[in-house]
């Protein structure tokens, strides 16, 4: 059972998500039917600790295998889709792939998620060039510039004109 809900028109959604960097590129993904793109990664299961999750939903996604190298960040996101507005506790780990040479590793194509009931498309992106792309939550956008050393707790707020919020 993935731990997420509605109450009182709003929902919470607790996440796992993976940073896969390779020369100079980040992966990310999107649905196909968004306009923004974000980290792969998915809802953790209640009793699944969240590395655990993060490995899952990789296999799940797109058939690959992770290992698990630190967490970088955990998350209290404030956000809204299709107007639905979004509490969100995420974990952020960096990753690597297994196989040094998978051809998700392929930076020149579109990649597509295996799973058949959700449409997911995945692509390497620069890092030095994210501040231009519609990337979510938006602290990624300079974040990935400069990996922390140190697990840091980020609270974020993204609101529609695309600029930060402060609370």
């Amino acid at each position: 059972m993935m731990i997420n809900f509605d109450l009182g028109g709003r929902r919470f959604n607790h996440r796992s998500t993976g940073i896969v960097v390779h020369d100079g590129y980040v992966l990310l993904h999107r649905l196909e039917k968004d306009d923004f793109w974000s980290l792969p990664g998915g809802r953790i299961e209640i009793m699944e600790p969240s590395n655990v999750t993060i490995v899952r939903e990789f296999m799940e996604e797109l058939g690959v295998e992770v290992r698990v190298d630190r967490m970088l960040w955990v998350s209290e996101n404030f956000f809204e889709i299709d107007g639905m507005p979004y509490h969100e506790t995420a974990f952020y780990y960096l990753l690597h792939l297994t196989d040094e040479n998978h051809p998700l590793l392929n930076k020149d194509v579109v990649h597509r998620g295996i799973e058949t009931d959700v449409h997911l498309l995945y692509k390497w992106f620069p890092i030095d060039r994210l501040e231009g792309e519609r990337v979510y939550p938006s602290f990624l956008r300079a974040g990935l510039k400069e990996l922390p050393q140190t697990i840091q707790h980020v609270v974020h707020y993204d609101v529609e004109d695309n600029e930060e919020a402060k609370p």
